[in-house]
């Protein structure tokens, strides 16, 4: 049984934590302060309402980011389908020499597991009287080979570039719908490219122009994005070269890593190769342009929402200025106990932070949970009816660095939000209601 000297009484307990000095003593006050009865009930319900703003703008956070990080990684999917893992450029000008020495080097890697070489530029398509301008672009027959293209082909036919003299091409979606082509076309579709050498007939506007015809492959094909489906027409390199007046040149050479090559090893081996004549590039760096706006839309979402974060930790200030006044007696016993100024000031602190992390725990927990629920379910849609959009239901990506990130800010905004103010308020408090010790021991 336990003796009276061996029991561990309030008080005592309450000297052991003062006399340990730095932070435990008024956190341990603090934590007693959160989840202890006032004596005015309307400064439980504020501290409660303050948990609640600060969770709610944390889970808000969590799920925007979560939402853009869905859009980034949906895109970046699209993107996969069409454009290689790695991209060869010349630096200057838009085509060099398929044989190219450093060409050459790079797609003898043993890294490398497919090699295409293109060249594309633009031209104009006319069939039946409706034209467009056009991006035609020449590949290797190993195309499919390098890219997910057979994934997202449209129609009766098969991905094909040529056979015997008959050249086939394969054009975007919705460049097929503003020529009125369908997936299949039975005449010959005429491309125009600007003559490259030669002198001009000025009395003939044609002689401005190569012309070559090509027939359908059968099938279209579609990225899920304007720039390739309105504007990209497949055919094979040969046509296109001498379409384009480029023989035995190329735009790029266009490249898939054996399956458990380090991209960012094998890049940066390449880049070393290529020097300053070409630039190596991988698909986020290919559409650095479309992924910079979304994560300077992404940004700007979160700025907007720490803003709102900032406002609801302010409903803590409220809080903690009513719990000053509430406990201005049990401030005056801690002093007559030897608790300092500052210790004092650090409990209110602490009670600030305290309700910061529960917030921001809170918060992150149900923000998880809602975007795992719209994962499972879908539950939040884009649109009233079915196949409106590419996906039915809003993309939720969870990336745990975001989390992290989530976590650090409202723990910084609702400490710098409750610092200034309840340091100045239990400041002037305390000179204005509380004799100094030194004054109590003067007495």
């Amino acid at each position: 049984m336990e003796t009276a000297s061996e029991k561990t009484h309030p008080d005592t307990e309450f000297q052991q934590k003062r006399g340990r000095g730095g932070n435990s003593f008024p956190l341990f006050v603090a934590r007693r302060y959160l989840f202890s009865k006032k004596k005015t009930h309307a400064i439980n319900v504020i501290s409660l309402i303050s948990v609640i703003g600060v969770a709610i703008a944390t889970m808000a956070l969590v799920i925007v980011l979560s939402v853009f990080n869905g859009f980034h990684d949906l895109v970046a999917s699209f993107f996969t389908n069409f454009d290689p893992q790695l991209k060869v450029t010349p630096v200057m000008g838009k085509t060099v020499a398929a044989d190219d020495p450093i060409l050459t080097e790079i797609r003898q890697l043993p890294q490398v597991d497919v090699a295409t070489e293109t060249v594309e530029d633009i031209a104009l398509a006319v069939y039946k009287g409706k034209q467009a301008i056009v991006t035609v672009k020449g590949v290797d027959d190993n195309f499919d080979q390098l890219t997910h293209i057979n994934e997202i082909l449209y129609g009766d036919g098969e991905f094909q570039l040529h056979t015997a003299n008959l050249q086939y091409g394969t054009p975007g979606i919705r460049l097929a719908q503003d020529l009125g082509i369908g997936t299949l076309w039975n005449d010959f579709m005429k491309i125009y490219a600007p003559r490259r050498d030669g002198q001009l007939d000025l009395s003939d506007p044609y002689d401005g122009f190569v012309v070559d015809s090509l027939i359908s492959s059968g099938v279209v094909f579609s990225v899920n994005q304007g720039k390739y489906d309105k504007n990209v027409i497949l055919t094979s390199l040969g046509f296109a070269q001498n379409l384009l007046g480029q023989p035995g040149m190329v735009s790029a050479l266009e490249l898939r890593l054996k399956s458990g090559s380090n991209l960012d090893n094998v890049k940066a081996k390449m880049q070393s190769i290529a020097g300053d004549k070409f630039k190596v590039e991988d698909r986020f760096e290919q559409q650095a342009d479309t992924f910079k706006i979304m994560q300077i839309e992404k940004f700007m979402a979160y700025i907007f929402l720490t803003f709102i974060l900032v406002v609801a930790c302010f409903n803590i200030v409220g809080s903690l200025s009513m719990l000053i006044i509430d406990k201005q007696n049990d401030v005056i016993t801690l002093r007559n106990l030897g608790a300092s100024d500052k210790q004092i000031t650090q409990i209110f602190l602490f009670e600030g932070r305290i309700i910061s992390v529960i917030g921001a725990i809170v918060g992150i927990l149900l923000g998880l949970l809602l975007c795992w629920l719209q994962q499972q379910f879908g539950f939040v849609k884009m649109g009233d009816s079915e196949g409106t959009f590419v996906v039915n239901a809003y993309p939720v990506s969870v990336h745990y660095i975001d989390v992290v990130f989530v976590f650090f800010t409202v723990i910084i905004v609702g400490w710098l939000a409750v610092w200034y103010p309840v340091k100045t308020f239990t400041k002037n408090h305390l000179k204005s209601n509380l004799p100094t010790r030194d004054n109590n021991n003067a007495n």
